[in-house]
């Protein structure tokens, strides 16, 4: 250790207090955190790129330091999502501070982790409370049926309205007005739903008839759109 010549010259004087850190929720108990391994919990991480064209949710489950688990979420750019599937073979195995320093690919992904590390560290994981934490798997439930991300998509002009192209049941296939033309209601099909009924033997058709679902009050519309077309 190289001391400049001031502080060579000063006399000691004795740390008196110093308590260590201050002690975060995790999983239930309270922790001292000083190592890394001392990190444990289950939280999310919102990022998003330089030009803001593009969002990412990332979601780890965090064992001890080590990442045992990453769920990554992109929308609004095509190629974040290789970046994705990259970072979802890196992530798992890497101490939280490793993935912290690691070439995520994406800008949005690497602000995820930031966002996400800085919530882990001050105890402000979604698991702070859970005895053991939650288990590994635990990412799949922020998932919807047929494990596919939940995506709203809406579009709206002053000159024409607004319009619904995808709700959390899937996508929107018509929307119902009244006499007024206000939205009452709409229809829509859940691909993550069609595309087990597929692998379970359905035909194509079958399986997309059974995979339509509709929501408010589509029965009393005075006429029906699809918002992609009308």
């Amino acid at each position: 250790m190289t001391y400049s010549h001031e502080v060579e010259n000063m006399c000691p004087v004795r740390q008196g207090v110093n308590h260590g850190a201050a002690p975060i929720p995790e999983e239930a108990k309270w922790v001292q955190v000083k190592e890394v391994k001392d990190v444990s919990g289950f939280t999310h991480g919102i990022g998003w790129c330089a030009p803001q064209q593009g969002a990412c949710k990332l979601s780890l489950n965090v064992k001890e330091g080590i990442i045992q688990e990453a769920l990554v979420e992109t929308i609004g750019c095509s190629g974040m999502t290789h970046s994705a599937a990259m970072a979802s073979e890196i992530l798992p195995g890497r101490t939280v501070l490793e993935a912290l320093n690691t070439d995520l690919v994406c800008d949005a992904i690497n602000t995820a982790m930031r966002e996400l590390f800085l919530q882990i560290v001050y105890g402000r994981s979604q698991s702070a409370f859970s005895e053991d934490g939650l288990v590994i798997g635990a990412g799949l439930e922020d998932l919807g049926k047929g494990n596919r991300s939940q995506v709203g998509t809406m579009y709206g002009t002053l000159a024409k309205g607004p319009r619904y192209l995808e709700m959390a049941e899937g996508y929107v296939t018509d929307i119902a007005l009244d006499e007024d033309d206000e939205i009452i209601g709409y229809k829509f099909i859940n691909f993550g739903r069609m595309m087990d009924f597929i692998k379970a033997g359905d035909d194509a058709n079958t399986a997309f008839e059974k995979a339509q679902g509709q929501y408010g009050r589509v029965a009393d519309a005075a006429r029906l759109i699809d918002p992609r077309k009308d």
